[in-house]
């Protein structure tokens, strides 16, 4: 099941999910004998629960040095629920001890090492064939995983465990300046710049040097590589949305520059802010500080223009256009979300 337990998996390491994904991957790499260039998606299922990595991967790692979840001072306690005895495997938030916190962790970060391992197994393969050297490679999630910090388990939370995922690039020589292309940037850098999934698609046309028959959302991360040395724009925050996820009362919108983060939480009509540089686990809402408020009104304005500029209306936005309106219930939002009659 999606559940919070973490445990050792059951079958042969052979049927593991994981391990049949990066099998075949290799095999494919390994048997490739076209004359046009490849593209590969290789989408790993774990660590997305359950966590429940090989015995052998599991023991690498220790339930008692695992670090203790994270506990907000001023804003989580509504999400810890007491359980009288041991708690279903799908709840999403509560607190069920840090003992067995940690032991989800434990077989959490097996999860992440067996992926690792497989990975390993990928880019010497590449290698091997020769092509290290002339592939774009990019390392990416969809969402990370609360393992019980501020009471939550899984995904579908503007929180950093959750919402803050990797984004790793590897270029080969051949996009660089040096060999005609964009890069002007060397390899080993850290960027702190927010970026997002939205920004795969066109990085890979762009790399390609394809370029789309319409406007998309997102933006070539070749383009910030390049603005790195050029001074090239890039966007100075990113959004967060999440409809309806586990419970009526988890909904949200959020927005961050990597920095701070504003959060909106739909159901609640509460707002949350967070200092991230000097509160990187996010731990003390500053909402109600009176020495955020510039900063707080600062960023409720930015969500209120991104709203009303997308047009959705008095159900998101108050009439006199200064108030995020309460949502009790979901309301899913895309251009291209199927109408429903």
């Amino acid at each position: 099941p999606t559940a919070w337990v973490g445990r050792a998996y059951v079958l042969p390491e052979y049927y593991h999910p994981t391990a049949w994904v990066g099998r075949n991957a290799v095999k494919f790499l390994a048997t490739y004998n076209l004359s046009q260039p490849f593209m590969l998606k290789v989408s790993f299922h774990r660590p997305h629960s359950p966590y429940d990595p090989p015995q052998r991967v599991m023991d690498l790692y220790n339930q008692s040095t695992m670090p203790d979840p994270y506990v907000g001072s001023n804003w989580d306690e509504r999400y810890a629920v007491k359980y009288s005895k041991q708690p279903d495997p799908g709840i999403w938030c509560g607190d069920v001890g840090t003992d067995t916190v940690k032991h989800s962790r434990q077989a959490y970060y097996g999860s992440v090492t067996f992926v690792d391992e497989w990975i390993g197994l990928i880019l010497a393969t590449l290698e091997d064939r020769g092509w290290l050297e002339k592939t774009l490679i990019l390392f990416a999630a969809d969402h990370g995983d609360m393992i019980g910090d501020h009471y939550h388990f899984r995904k579908g939370y503007p929180y950093e465990g959750s919402a803050h995922i990797p984004m790793l690039v590897r270029w080969p020589d051949l996009l660089t300046e040096s060999e005609g292309g964009k890069i002007g940037v060397s390899r080993g850098i850290t960027c702190q710049l927010p970026v997002e999934i939205r920004d795969i698609f066109p990085t890979f046309l762009d790399a390609a040097g394809v370029k789309p028959a319409q406007k998309v959302d997102g933006q070539s991360l070749l383009d910030l590589l390049q603005s790195q040395k050029s001074g090239t724009s890039w966007r100075e925050w990113i959004d967060l949305e999440h409809d309806i996820c586990y419970n009526v009362t988890n909904h949200w919108n959020a927005l961050t520059d990597g920095h701070t983060k504003y959060v909106f939480e739909a159901y609640f009509a509460d707002e949350q802010l967070f200092d991230l540089d000097n509160d990187p686990h996010e731990m003390t809402n500053l909402a109600g500080n009176s020495e955020w408020q510039s900063s707080l009104e600062l960023w409720r304005s930015r969500m209120i223009k991104q709203f009303q500029e997308e047009g959705r209306g008095p159900e998101w936005v108050s009439p006199d256009g200064k108030k995020l309106v309460q949502r009790i219930k979901g309301q899913l939002y895309s251009p291209n979300y199927p109408k429903v009659n």
